[in-house]
């Protein structure tokens, strides 16, 4: 056999966050490829997470911890000592049911107008116009056709809800993720 076939082969694979390569061949080429991967997409990575939004579960329990719990009912508005607008109990139900989704206690984080009356006693007819508002406004998102449509909240959702509150109760839960 001569001495180019056999060669060794070098297979390296690399986890950075969620991103996954593998590189393979000879030592060079691995090396290069390697060292090409750091230089140019760990940098790119990092500016991409530095101006990305996502709220994990411990981001919206660190957040809303004053406001929500997981009953054996559902998750729930949590808040009688505190004096809250039909606005912002619906965006809570739905910050509640995303942290239960987000935590694997419900299979997902929308619900109906139904499931709203039903969490927050609010009536039918109020949850109506105060969605309207929300999906308008770009804190909620609306799934699904007329009459039948189910709701979550947005990122965009969290971050305005997070704001509302610390702008009425000073406080821990107003802090940033």
């Amino acid at each position: 056999m001569s001495s180019s076939s056999q060669e060794r082969q070098l297979a390296v694979a690399v986890t950075y966050g969620e991103v996954k390569v593998e590189f393979s061949g000879s030592p060079d080429v691995v090396f290069r490829s390697l060292h090409e991967f750091i230089a140019k997409e760990v940098p790119n990575i990092d500016l991409a997470k530095s101006i990305s939004l996502n709220y994990s579960l411990n981001d919206l329990v660190q957040i809303f911890r004053e406001y929500i719990r997981f009953t054996e009912e559902g998750p729930r508005v949590w808040a009688q000592d505190k004096k809250l607008s039909d606005k912002d109990v619906i965006a809570l139900q739905l910050v509640a049911a995303k942290a239960a989704m987000l935590s694997g206690r419900a299979k997902s984080d929308d619900m109906s107008v139904v499931d709203l009356q039903a969490a927050t006693s609010l009536l039918a007819k109020t949850i109506g116009s105060r969605l309207s508002e929300l999906t308008k406004a770009g804190a909620v998102e609306r799934l699904g056709a007329e009459g039948s449509g189910r709701y979550r909240v947005t990122t965009t959702g969290v971050h305005w809800l997070q704001t509302q509150l610390s702008k009425k109760f000073k406080g821990p839960q107003g802090a940033a993720p």
